[in-house]
């Protein structure tokens, strides 16, 4: 189990949902992807395909062969796209959690808020360099976080490179998007969970949903109370975590044996 977190998250955000797995006897892996959290930084540009190679190398340095149901947050969903897609083998499942997909990214409106994201991702590495991020440093866990991981939220916050690395990759959005749409569709035996947050804009649901299937029968849930930051969070990681399950139950079905 492959755990990507989303544009300015790390390993952290995912630290509820892994404590319910972890009591359910469900292996997980989370990491920082590079420049982000406590990793190193990177070459650039910090693009789809760096990432997915960065993410090979790492399991390989792991010894961690696979086979992977990966869950994307965010824009990790786009990672988990082009991952899934450049190793069909060795990926058994997938989880979207309130995840943009390739096929949203060239909707009109979903271009326009990668645009003005992107910017205000700039401007946030720009703040938190220079430290004026510091003071507001007690709002940088919006997912709902306890103990270590939300204190790491904080930091992270007003960490001036980690905002750095994360605007590099916000700033390749487009870029990432279309490299997961041309390494191909869904495989559509794919054992596939869709959960979705309710507390978002109009439009916005719909089309998280835009090539989400891979044309098989797909877990689909909306969390009407939840938002998207805290959908990984305390008060709704057990909807997340049964999305997971949903997909390892299937996995487990489909298996040879």
């Amino acid at each position: 189990m492959i755990l990507e977190a989303g544009a300015f998250g790390f390993s952290a955000d995912w630290a509820s949902v892994q404590a319910r797995l972890a009591s359910k006897g469900v292996r997980s892996i989370a990491y920082d992807r590079a420049g982000l959290g406590r990793s190193d930084p990177g070459p650039s540009p910090r693009d789809g395909v760096a990432i997915e190679q960065d993410l090979t190398r790492l399991l390989a340095a792991a010894h961690e062969p696979g086979p992977y149901v990966l869950v994307g947050h965010s824009m990790a969903g786009l990672h988990v796209r082009l991952f899934a897609a450049r190793h069909r083998d060795r990926v058994k499942g997938l989880v979207l959690v309130d995840a943009a997909t390739p096929e949203a990214s060239q909707d009109g409106r979903f271009r326009g808020f990668v645009e003005a994201f992107g910017a205000v991702s700039t401007l946030a590495g720009i703040g938190a360099s220079a430290g004026l991020l510091k003071p507001f440093a007690f709002a940088g866990d919006a997912i709902g976080l306890t103990g270590a991981a939300a204190e790491e939220k904080r930091w992270a916050f007003a960490h001036g490179p980690h905002n750095r690395a994360a605007a590099a990759e916000a700033g390749e959005w487009t870029r990432i998007a279309d490299q997961a749409r041309a390494a191909g569709p869904l495989d559509p035996t794919l054992p596939l969970a869709v959960v979705v947050a309710g507390h978002m804009p109009d439009g916005w649901t719909g089309m998280q949903s835009q090539g989400a299937s891979g044309g098989g029968p797909v877990y689909h849930r909306v969390v009407a109370a939840a938002g998207h930051a805290n959908l990984l969070g305390e008060a709704f990681a057990d909807e997340v975590v049964a999305a997971i399950e949903h997909v390892l139950e299937r996995v487990a079905a489909e298996a040879p044996g």
